[in-house]
């Protein structure tokens, strides 16, 4: 997966990739493929080279076909109306839906994984969108993502929160109470664990930016470090060791899943109007 991480792949070029790597794992040829795809051996070269642009219907086909819970779909829509700046784009599209485990630290705001419409609109609204078109556009891909909470085999999440998450007015009272209620009713799913951080904790490890481990069955370990303004997304064995030390030390800080609970439901009730 190290070249598949590169951020200067173009939304063409990670579909054409993404589309060899599953042909292979499948152990079809370009041509038996493109019987299936209902395409010529030739064409699907042209795809997976990036020289060509996939349409919508291939996107489709490929999904059906690999059983691959529009993975394809996602990626072809980005050729289009791109979901994300491109450092982004592979973890979200490539990367996030083929987790087996996923462990993510937020000292600013809730995960995107957890987020709930409204609180997504509200922080995008905040951010760097140019028109309400491209806030909706903004939201409605990170309601995409969450998809992958709801397959028939999840992958399981920790999600550490920094105490002041509850607190931040992210939206306004109304926002913030709908945000931390679905909060309580995911933190009691099965695959998902929700740890409180407390505010005045001496770690100060986690402060410098938020980041997400993903761990996967068919690749190594990867890692999305996000600040301000810019982004990495990396399989790199150094730094996702490095991420991975501040994630156990954040964790050694925070709540037990039933004490974070139930400073959720706390929380929750004082934004109530």
């Amino acid at each position: 997966m190290g070249n598949d991480l590169d951020p200067r792949l173009t939304p063409t070029q990670r579909f054409g990739r993404e589309l060899g790597r599953a042909r292979k794992e499948a152990g079809l040829s370009q041509a038996r493929l493109g019987n299936h795809l209902g395409v010529s051996s030739s064409f699907v070269g042209h795809i997976e080279t990036g020289n060509r642009r996939p349409s919508t219907k291939l996107a489709a086909d490929c999904d059906r076909f690999f059983e691959t819970d529009d993975l394809f779909t996602h990626l072809c829509r980005n050729i289009v109306a791109p979901s994300g700046p491109s450092w982004f784009l592979r973890w979200s599209d490539e990367i996030e839906p083929r987790a087996r485990v996923l462990r993510s630290w937020d000292p600013l705001l809730v995960s995107g994984l957890l987020q709930t419409e409204n609180y997504a609109r509200a922080v995008v609204r905040g951010g760097l969108a140019a028109s309400e078109q491209e806030v909706e556009d903004q939201v409605g891909a990170r309601m995409r993502r969450q998809l992958i909470l709801k397959k028939d085999s999840p992958p399981v999440l920790w999600a550490l929160l920094d105490e002041w998450v509850l607190r931040r007015p992210v939206g306004g009272p109304e926002v913030m109470y709908e945000q931390l209620d679905h909060l309580v009713t995911i933190a009691g799913r099965q695959n998902v664990t929700v740890q409180i951080v407390p505010h005045d904790t001496s770690c100060t490890t986690g402060l410098m930016s938020g980041f997400v481990l993903a761990q996967l069955t068919d690749a190594p370990t990867a890692v999305s470090v996000e600040s301000a303004g810019e982004g990495e997304v990396s399989a790199e064995h150094n730094l996702v060791g490095v991420v991975w030390d501040r994630y156990d030390k954040i964790r050694a800080e925070a709540h037990r899943p039933g004490q974070s609970l139930k400073m959720i439901e706390e929380a929750r009730d004082q934004w109530k109007q």
